[in-house]
């Protein structure tokens, strides 16, 4: 079974994919992070989950039209105007 270990440098950091491995079982996959990952103390903790336990999510959807993957985002202006034209307070 292929296993997903997350670690985690230093306490209160966020944990990052440290990588794959592969065990028989959850107690060898442990084992296997625990030698891998954290025998130098380079560790603060480790997450190991079984590969099939992690779900992509893709579906996102966005009911406004914002886009925040491009740099200049979304302008405000054309929204407010949008907004000021639909409730008829748009200055003349």
């Amino acid at each position: 079974m292929i296993y997903e270990v997350f670690r985690q440098e230093r306490k209160g950091q966020a944990f990052a994919h440290a990588g794959s491995l592969e065990a028989p079982n959850d107690e060898f996959a442990e084992e296997y992070a625990r030698e891998f990952y954290g025998r130098r103390q380079e560790s603060e903790a480790l997450w190991v989950v079984p590969r099939t336990a992690v779900h992509e999510i893709d579906d996102f959807v966005d009911e406004l039209g914002r886009n925040y993957h491009r740099v200049d985002g979304y302008s405000l202006k054309v929204k407010l105007k949008e907004a000021r034209d639909r409730a008829g307070t748009s200055p003349s």
